[in-house]
């Protein structure tokens, strides 16, 4: 069969491949800890899974609205008015199975070939994937420690171009962790007033996630004259352990948010029903376990960031929320392992780790970052523990 030329264009997920390898080691012996995967080790909490139950025994097991049943996009309008002040009627929300389908979906619905979607980098490895499938052009503006990986309104100024159509946002951020503040968001926008062709899509798939005390905040929030050209995304996944559930949200303008269900239409059609219900009983129960799960998240943040940053030629930042670090191992680059690799490259040094140390984790090239590595501390401890002296012996024997 000859495949699309459109898909030869497209990298596959690295993150997957990664855990993929990982889950083959493991299958053949070998002691693997996974550091890899973008998912959180809290199960699902009972009240959630027991209105998915309930949804079951009720027959509430049919086709539903294609973009999301009403009592759900009620909550979600609630939802956005209780975190976030943002104000939404049901006809500006969409649910899709999952927070990936949410932004493709857009994209589908609103680009032609060749229009230009700013990304700033390092960026979750999806985003320049799905806007090449859409028929878009990805613009990767490269951030740097020195501005803790956020996009600067300097960068984003020289960026657009009369193609520009979208600007993504991620905060905090995959792989980073690092999150926006309200300032820093409100100088982004001085730069976008004065461009009213270009739209943001704002991913908050990690909202709930950060520590410190931070205080989250979105750009249609920080800059209201934002709002009619935002798409403000939102999901289930993180902050409920629930990714398996796929629901994925977002408030937007109707046009937008029509053009989407209609793309649902002749594609996926709705979200599962069951787990519409779920995300239902998310959004509307307790919210405590949240907290509890961020004072763990941050514990094991500390940890793993002074054990990463006791190692010699490993530089790791504190990130402000989700369950990443993305070590800079700059000075680990030209050295040779014990097995003999010479490590020029991050994934030289990824696949190093997962064959010799046997831990995986995920090269920073794949978020278009060189030479980190990306590190999941939604790990347990006992788990965080033999991990960081498996890379600590490994980085030791390095010459």
């Amino acid at each position: 069969m000859l495949l699309s030329k459109k898909l030869a264009s497209i990298a596959p997920s690295s993150t997957l491949v990664m855990t993929q390898k990982a889950r083959q080691l493991r299958e053949s012996g070998v002691d693997v800890i996974s550091l890899s995967s973008g998912e959180p080790d809290f199960d699902t909490p009972d009240h959630i899974k027991q209105a998915a139950m309930r949804a079951i025994e009720k027959g509430q097991t049919k086709y539903t609205n294609v973009d999301g049943i009403p009592q759900l996009k009620d909550a979600i309008c609630a939802k956005f008015k209780r975190d976030n002040g943002l104000t939404y009627s049901p006809d500006q929300i969409n649910i899709s199975p999952g927070g990936k389908a949410v932004i493709y979906n857009a994209l589908i619905a609103s680009l032609n070939e060749g229009d230009e979607v700013i990304i700033p980098a390092p960026c979750w490895v999806s985003y320049p994937e799905m806007v090449r499938l859409a028929g878009g052009v990805p613009v990767l503006i490269q951030t740097n420690f020195a501005h803790r990986y956020r996009l600067t309104p300097e960068s984003l100024a020289r960026a657009i171009t009369p193609r520009t159509k979208w600007l993504f946002l991620n905060s905090p951020s995959n792989p980073t962790g690092q999150a926006y503040s309200r300032t820093e968001l409100l100088a982004l926008a001085d730069i976008l007033r004065a461009h009213p062709q270009v739209h943001i899509l704002t991913d908050d798939i990690y909202e709930h996630l950060l520590y410190d005390g931070g205080e989250f905040a979105t750009i249609a929030q920080a800059a209201p004259e934002l709002y009619p050209r935002t798409l403000t995304m939102n999901g289930v996944s993180k902050a409920y352990a629930m990714t398996g559930w796929r629901i994925g949200y977002a408030g937007g303008p109707p046009a937008l948010i029509n053009a989407m269900a209609k793309v649902m239409g002749q594609t996926t059609s709705n979200a599962a029903s069951i787990s519409q219900w779920a995300a239902l009983a998310a959004l509307t129960g307790p919210q405590d376990f949240i907290a509890s799960s961020n004072a763990t998240y941050t514990q094991r943040r500390d940890f793993v960031v002074e054990r990463l940053n006791n190692i010699a030629g490993v530089n790791c930042p504190r990130p402000d929320g989700a369950f990443y670090v993305f070590p800079d191992c700059t000075a680990l680059m030209g050295k040779t392992t014990a097995a003999g690799t010479k490590l020029l490259t991050d994934i030289d040094l990824a696949e190093s780790l997962l064959t010799q140390a046997h831990v995986a984790t995920v090269p920073g090239s794949a978020f278009h970052s060189s030479p980190n590595i990306r590190i999941s501390y939604s790990s347990d401890m006992q788990t965080l523990i033999k991990a960081c002296d498996r890379i600590e012996e490994f980085c030791a024997t390095l010459t």
